[in-house]
């Protein structure tokens, strides 16, 4: 007879989710027994860590993805990353253990006590089935919740005991769409407002490279003649940025964002919520006589937003729908913005020396995860991303999840034979979040090249704290910290990089080799501005 394990695992199959990150414990081993050959296990020594690679994973290959956590411990572990999921719209699977039925009453060691709660409100549904025989099925409306708009994780909670029972039918499959097409007369009225429109500009955000839609961003900025800037702290690169019509990215603070924005009478954000603000500097949320028109497929962001009129629509259909329906603008396309400027080569190497080299050693095809949040700026103004699907990092602005990410990523882009290259750059303050991630990507022989860029401090925050006035925090400085000693004991190639030259030949090593490869580069100390 199938017992619910074997039922369970049959719907994975189905679902094509025989990929599972996780970290084993107690509660999940009668899952785990036997474990099936045509599965893949993949092994993070850390819930968070194994959260963040089933995000990348997700991400880089466009499907659902499976994470099972340790019980209450292990959720509570995995939910920084949990966070930064939600955030960004990745569709999970997130299973944890939960202790034996007949022993719940008693609340022994390693009872999740309201497993429905503890991963609230970062999970689009949570549960835990009444009976065994409904795991199965339960598998299946995680999915169908997990992958409809606005995507994200779903969570359930299964009792160690139930696996042994003997299991229903087993589930018909389904399936469910993922896109809803805009409403026709609202999205009329739209078409309409922007060709009245006198100087329009286009706000993308990470919704267009989710629905694969950069083809279609690029020519209604084209038809529409029209300039194009990416939504603040984006988690995913929106449009190829060196197209002559890309701005470059917001300002994420309330005042400096409408300043950007001056001058401009319709604002049509497409994709992003309006908008994504941290530090708190007031003003306007658009300047004077702007209006503003949201497209979004989340009638969260819809219902928040502060200023606008929304649509709700998948970007991709709302965008190629706005093609059809605006006519050709009669005046000039905007002037190409200037080309980053070639920064003075010192010792140590500034933040836009760094990346200017790596821009020019960058692969054709390369797929970068960031987190290095004082140096972004640097970052994106040398470094220009020009293919969908190849900018990822966290939505939430919490650490840890970037190092794991792109090991997720990269083992994505080996199993869709893809085999595009991974380059990682992760702050030495961010890097020891998830450092345990590094073992993973060299048992699994991944070549991911991460770029540690070595300031030896929390520089974010010492922005942060000028901007706000408030000196004397404890723990912004981060001394003594060995990362090739660290890098080295988890099984990765290693080398200190101190000059451009040197840090092209180890990228292009680093990318042909068998293993994971560090590459900490000493920068200078300078604190940038936070905007």
């Amino acid at each position: 007879m199938a017992t619910v394990r074997d039922a369970t695992y049959d719907v994975l199959r189905t679902l094509g989710m025989t990929t599972m990150f996780g970290n084993p414990g107690s509660t999940e081993e009668p899952f785990l027994q036997d474990f099936p050959a045509d599965f893949h296990y993949v092994h993070a020594l850390h819930e968070a860590t194994a959260v963040a690679m089933a995000d990348g994973y997700a991400q880089a290959a466009g499907t659902p993805a499976h994470v099972n956590l340790h019980t209450a411990p292990g959720t509570g572990n995995g939910m920084g990353n949990l966070v930064t999921a939600w955030h960004n719209k990745t569709p999970l699977i997130v299973t944890a253990g939960q202790q034996t039925r007949e022993m719940l009453l008693l609340e022994p060691r390693l009872t999740s006590r309201r497993p429905t709660e503890l991963p609230q409100p970062y999970v689009k549904w949570a549960y835990e089935p009444t009976r065994a025989q409904d795991i199965p099925a339960a598998m299946l409306r995680a999915y169908a919740t997990a992958v409809q708009p606005p995507s994200g994780p779903v969570f359930l909670s299964l009792p160690m005991d139930d696996w042994a029972q003997p299991a229903d039918p087993l589930p018909a499959p389904r399936t469910v769409a993922t896109r809803f097409a805009p409403d026709p007369q609202r999205l009329d009225e739209f078409a309409r407002i922007l060709a009245g429109s006198h100087n329009p500009v286009l706000v993308y955000g990470p919704g267009v490279d989710r629905s694969a839609s950069w083809s279609a961003a690029v020519a209604l900025a084209e038809r529409l003649a029209a300039p194009v800037w990416s939504a603040p702290a984006p988690e995913r690169a929106v449009f190829p940025e060196d197209h002559p019509h890309f701005r470059g990215v917001l300002p994420y603070a309330i005042g400096p964002l409408a300043d950007a924005l001056r001058g401009h009478d319709t604002v049509l954000v497409i994709g992003a919520p309006v908008f994504r603000y941290y530090p708190h500097i007031p003003g306007g949320h658009l300047p004077d006589g702007a209006r503003l028109l949201h497209v979004t497929d989340d009638p969260d962001e819809a219902a928040r937003a502060p200023v606008g009129d929304s649509l709700l629509g998948d970007p991709g259909l709302t965008l190629a729908a706005l093609i059809d329906l605006v006519p050709p603008a009669d005046r000039s396309p905007p002037a190409p913005r200037d080309a980053p400027t070639s920064p003075e080569i010192t010792a140590p190497l500034s933040a836009d020396a760094l990346f200017a080299g790596l821009a020019a050693h960058w692969p054709a095809d390369g797929v970068l995860v960031q987190e290095s949040p004082s140096n972004l700026s640097a970052l994106r103004r040398q470094l220009r991303i020009n293919r969908p699907a190849s900018y990822f990092t966290m939505a939430s602005g919490g650490l840890g999840y970037g190092l794991p990410a792109a090991i997720g990523v990269a083992l994505a882009e080996r199993d869709t034979r893809r085999g595009r290259p991974v380059v990682a750059v992760i702050g030495d303050g961010s890097f020891h979040y998830s450092v345990q991630a590094l073992w993973t990507a060299a048992r699994l022989a991944l070549p991911v090249v991460v770029v540690v860029p070595v300031n030896q401090q929390y520089a974010i925050l010492k922005a942060f704290a000028d901007l706000k006035d408030t000196p004397g925090v404890p723990g912004l400085d981060l001394p003594g910290l060995d990362i090739v000693a660290i890098a080295s004991g988890y099984g990765c190639a290693t080398e200190v990089i101190q000059t451009p030259d040197e840090l092209g030949a180890a990228l292009a090593s680093g990318l042909r080799a068998d293993r994971p490869t560090v590459l900490p580069v000493p920068i200078s100390t300078d604190v940038p501005s936070i905007l």
